[in-house]
């Protein structure tokens, strides 16, 4: 029934609460009860779903509303586990928060860094805590960043010194992965050694090009020795040509995290403040560097 399925959908925007986000149970019985409600709703001859269903939810149950359009052919549900339609539904709420966040009118605030190539700044949002914002732009074509970024994933140790490993350990379609990231042992690191198991998604607005994360769960994946793990609550990578100059890319990074507390206790709110956004400026920083040495003579 119609009241069903606006429950079950009701239920899969719940999983996004604080309280509700570490059940992975829970999320995937959302969407194949979504799926199984729409597919009735449609054998039975409805055209009159519930029209403030989000649209990727849709896409995912392989039925557009009246408008009667094809379903994208990243996601057919015929082809994809319930674990994978998670996963995707996963990427895809967080492109929807990270649009948001980015359409709002948000106060940022500036964070003072050392050796910046990027301007970062800050903002405390419901849901997520502080968020920074790094923002540069880059000599570079968006094509290039989008191959280093989302399609060379796996080689980003040999050019950034703060990872020490990245491994794709599964391809949903062509937008999705499941990764698992490990930070690289440094003197003097404030907070240590951690690793991160993240959804990465691909989404696409007219000119721009965003790339998100969010932490995921996956079993079995033991703990790596001598990490602990964290959790990307949200990153989002937007790549947009530069106006009028479409050789250069405006890169802008939101990233939300919670580093867990260490072996030796809580971590300071104000070690991580000075940490993340240093973190986002470092990444950039390598990033260039890796793209100068690169480039085509």
């Amino acid at each position: 029934s119609c009241a069903m399925l606006r429950a079950t959908v009701k239920l899969c925007c719940g999983i996004a609460h604080d309280h509700l986000r570490r059940l992975p149970g829970l999320k995937i019985t959302a969407v194949v009860a979504i799926q199984k409600d729409m597919r009735g709703l449609v054998v039975r001859g409805s055209r009159h779903l519930h029209s403030k269903i989000p649209h990727y939810i849709q896409r995912l149950m392989g039925k557009e509303t009246a408008a009667c359009l094809e379903p994208a052919g990243d996601v057919s549900p015929s082809q994809f586990s319930s674990m994978d339609l998670f996963y995707i539904t996963q990427g895809e709420t967080a492109l929807q928060r990270a649009l948001s966040i980015l359409q709002q009118h948000t106060s940022w605030q500036a964070e003072t860094m050392l050796d910046a190539v990027a301007a970062v700044s800050s903002a405390a949002l419901p849901g997520l805590g502080k968020v920074f914002r790094a923002e540069a732009v880059l000599a570079v074509p968006v094509a290039r960043l989008h191959q280093e970024l989302f399609e060379g994933i796996e080689q980003m140790p040999q050019w950034n010194p703060t990872l020490s490993q990245v491994k794709v350990l599964q391809r949903i379609g062509t937008d999705t992965l499941v990764t698992h990231e490990v930070t690289a042992p440094s003197p003097g690191n404030l907070v240590g050694q951690r690793d991160f198991v993240s959804v990465q998604h691909r989404g696409r607005r007219e000119t721009a090009i965003y790339l998100v994360g969010t932490a995921t769960h996956v079993e079995p994946l033991p703990l790596q020795e001598g990490c602990i793990r964290a959790e990307s609550r949200l990153s989002c990578i937007v790549l947009q040509p530069l106006a009028g100059d479409p050789g250069r890319t405006r890169f802008t990074w939101l990233l939300s995290m919670d580093l867990k507390a260490s072996a030796a206790g809580w971590i300071p709110a104000s070690i991580i403040n000075r940490v993340l956004p240093q973190s986002q400026a470092d990444f950039i920083k390598h990033l260039c560097q890796h793209l100068s040495a690169t480039a085509c003579p």
